[in-house]
């Protein structure tokens, strides 16, 4: 029997596992990108940062690569993870199967490149926000995940859960 790669379970739709970042600046405002499906620019959404475990890393490790990759921030203090979830969606013509882990991380740069995107990313991503959390909470845009501002509203209010939060499935 051969063990599979996650590369080679994602080629086949696999379950994927992933490292998200909920990155806070010195002003409480969380880092989100702007995403668009690819053959669809009108489709658009916000998202956290993150993405796939490679390799033998961790998904600390991830996260941290991750974040460099997609905002070109390095300068991270990062914390626990914080909450949890599965999501499966369809995405650039497949489904995509996640389990995430969210890494709270706070930073004090708050400029942002997006030089070190992916193929894929540099077809869907238009760009990265700063949001305060009312404004998070105003917003008509669609925003991932769903639940994202009473998430951060009680994150900042409360701090971080003693154990990580397991967030409801969400699949479209």
């Amino acid at each position: 029997m051969t063990v599979e790669t996650q590369a080679q379970a994602e080629a086949r739709g696999g379950h994927r596992k992933v490292a998200r970042v909920i990155l806070l600046d010195p002003a409480d405002r969380v880092l989100l990108m702007h995403g668009y499906e690819p053959d669809d620019p009108a489709l658009t959404w916000w998202f956290t940062p993150g993405g796939g475990v490679e390799g033998d890393e961790t998904r600390a490790e991830a996260a941290l690569r991750e974040l460099a990759e997609e905002t070109g921030i390095t300068e991270v203090e990062l914390g626990p993870v914080i909450w949890q979830r599965h999501c499966s969606f369809m995405f650039d013509g497949r489904r995509w199967d996640q389990d995430e882990w969210f890494y709270l991380a706070r930073t004090t740069r708050t400029e942002t490149v997006l030089d070190g995107l992916t193929v894929l990313e540099r077809r869907s991503v238009a760009g990265l926000r700063w949001w305060t959390s009312a404004e998070l909470s105003a917003t008509r845009e669609t925003v991932y995940p769903t639940k994202l501002a009473g998430l951060l509203r009680t994150l900042l209010d409360e701090g971080p859960p003693g154990t990580p939060l397991v967030l409801a499935p969400e699949v479209a």
